[in-house]
């Protein structure tokens, strides 16, 4: 049976306590790969909806990084379920070690549909994820469903590893599962007015018109990445790809330049919750 053990120094450094404003930091085995995160709450009166996990664990000879940014709507029932889950259910499939990208497709599946069979405790609420795995420091694994995104810094350039799930870019989709794409209210494309993502986990009223399934990339780090920016769409709304990449890059601490990329989309009069998780892979 496999051995797991977390590497970072403490709980509350592999997953966040939401509150209105929560950062922290660790480091893998040799201390060559760092990961920070910051997450802010918004303006909003509900209480705060993204979750993160950022953390290196050891499985038998394998260590393995795990990031992830969880942004829920209309309740934190969801993410805070994926929080617990969603990348225990990738590690616990079978083909993980032969076929990574397969296992995180099964993964996603099996975890939406438990989260829609508990919806009852959950609340009708949903949310989108992005994550991130990262095999013994030479394979990444990133995988996403709604609007949070992943970025990769190579010598500086800002690659998009994740796909917007959005409902005008995936309006054909719902309109042959019998839904509609309005921008009404307001001026955002939503699945049946309501929701401004094509998919998401959760969302039991719109899941017939709706998707959950990740798109899936890989890279193997070699050395011209340099780092790895997670956030959810409340950083994305307000600055693109290659200003977060240039803001991180010009801080050497992890856990600082998620702070001011979380204070600079802050500063940008972002109103939506904001949750970022920078993980930089050399010194």
């Amino acid at each position: 049976m496999s051995k797991l053990s977390c590497l970072s120094a403490s709980c509350t450094e592999c997953i966040g306590i939401q509150s209105s404003y929560s950062s922290g930091k660790g480091r893998n085995h040799d201390g060559h790969i760092r990961y920070g995160f910051s997450l802010v709450k918004g303006k909003a009166l509900h209480p705060m909806e993204d979750y993160h996990v950022a953390k290196f664990v050891q499985i038998d000879e394998h260590e393995l990084g795990l990031f992830a940014i969880y942004d829920g709507h209309l309740g934190n029932g969801v993410p805070s379920f994926l929080q617990k889950h969603l990348l225990d259910n990738i590690l616990k499939e079978d083909e993980f070690w032969v076929d990574p990208g397969r296992a995180i497709a099964k993964a996603y599946e099996k975890t939406d549909e438990a989260i829609l069979s508990n919806s009852s405790n959950l609340g009708r609420g949903g949310s989108t994820a992005v994550t991130a795995v990262l095999i013994n420091g030479q394979r990444l694994w990133v995988a996403n469903v709604g609007d949070s995104r992943a970025v990769l810094s190579q010598t500086g350039q800002a690659l998009q590893m994740t796909t917007d799930h959005e409902p005008n870019t995936e309006r054909g989709s719902i309109e042959r599962k019998g839904g509609f794409v309005s921008n009404m209210p307001g001026d955002v494309a939503r699945v049946n007015g309501q929701l401004a993502v094509s998919r998401a986990f959760g969302d039991k009223s719109l899941k017939s018109h709706l998707r959950s399934d990740p798109d899936i990339q890989d890279r193997h780090v070699d050395g011209s990445y340099d780092l790895l920016v997670l956030a959810s769409d409340g950083l994305w709304k307000v600055m693109d790809n290659q200003e977060a990449v240039d803001i991180a890059r010009r801080v050497k601490d992890p856990q600082k330049a998620a702070k001011q990329l979380t204070a600079e989309a802050l500063k940008r009069d972002s109103k939506d919750d904001i949750s970022c998780v920078v993980v930089r892979f050399r010194r």
